[in-house]
């Protein structure tokens, strides 16, 4: 479901989980600029990112229905970019298709931003989350830092107007926050959250003997090389979440979701046979965006 006005998370990790957004100033530049760029033509809201070796996290609001547009055209221009760094040849990204999960509730966009931002520390790579010396942003930054980016020395022609020579990224909060909870209040809840993700992933640490790698071999580490940590198999795919102790909010999305899928299979199977006045459900976009079908009965403008 792609929806005008979602607060997503949205991941994707590199082919095979080669650390080729090691931390270092150029690889940097690149995603931040690329994320600005596409930010302000798709005017999407960003809340928080991290930049880790093998993958990428944001948090952000979709507010025209483009997230698809947006995910394309953003992971384009990294993986373009990350070609001519790295040297690297063949795919960037991994094959499987980025991971959105709707944040249904003010709980899981707690919990995302919070997520987010101690990512480095849960994946045993420093001991507090601003160490990690890559791109990420802090609690307090939250809905008041802006990135001032410079346009990377490589892909972006400096005689294309498409490409200024100095963005800005401004960092916002999920409106449901802003509006309802105050900018005090979310970065407070952010800061808790951060810190009992930090707490658990020491205890985990200590549990089964394992050191923090550190600054220094996060950055010695080659960008050729692949993450060998163990990953589960089959592991679920979720495209919610609706945080701790929402266990109502839970049940109402997955009703909605169920309901929204079985509609769409409805709809597709009447498109196949010809029906091209079938309506799809709210929150259709490849069908809407790129074979012109009708949504709730509504002609797409």
């Amino acid at each position: 479901m792609v929806l005008a006005g979602d607060t997503c998370l949205v991941t994707r990790r590199t082919l095979r989980r080669h650390h080729l957004f090691r931390p270092d100033r150029n690889i940097g530049q690149l995603y931040l600029y690329a994320l600005a760029v596409c930010a302000r033509h798709f005017e999407v809201e960003v809340h928080a990112v991290t930049l880790m070796s093998t993958h990428a996290h944001l948090v952000l609001t979709d507010t025209h229905g483009r997230l698809p547009a947006f995910t394309r055209e953003l992971h384009r221009l990294v993986a373009r970019g990350t070609k001519i760094l790295r040297k690297w040849e063949g795919p960037v990204w991994d094959h499987e298709r980025p991971s959105v999960v709707r944040l249904l509730t003010e709980q899981a966009m707690v919990e995302k931003l919070a997520y987010v931002i101690a990512n480095p520390v849960s994946d045993g790579l420093v001991r507090d989350a601003k160490d990690w010396p890559g791109v990420t942003v802090r609690p307090q930054a939250l809905g008041r830092y802006t990135f001032r980016v410079r346009r990377p020395s490589v892909y972006f022609d400096p005689k294309n107007s498409e490409w200024p020579e100095t963005v800005e990224l401004s960092l916002t909060l999920p409106p449901a926050l802003r509006d309802r909870l105050g900018a005090s209040w979310v970065r407070q809840a952010v800061t808790e959250e951060v810190k009992r993700l930090q707490r658990s992933a020491a205890n985990a640490l200590r549990d089964q003997k394992r050191k923090v790698l550190g600054v220094r071999r996060v950055l010695q580490t080659s960008p050729y090389r692949r993450a060998t940590s163990a990953e589960p198999l089959q592991d679920r795919n979720p495209t919610f979440a609706t945080g701790r102790g929402q266990r109502g909010a839970f049940v109402k999305a997955v009703r909605e979701l169920q309901a929204f899928r079985r509609a769409y299979r409805e709809a597709l199977q009447a498109w196949r046979s010809g029906a091209r006045e079938v309506c799809f459900p709210l929150g259709t976009w490849a069908m809407r965006d790129v074979h012109r079908a009708r949504v709730q009965c509504l002609t797409p403008s």
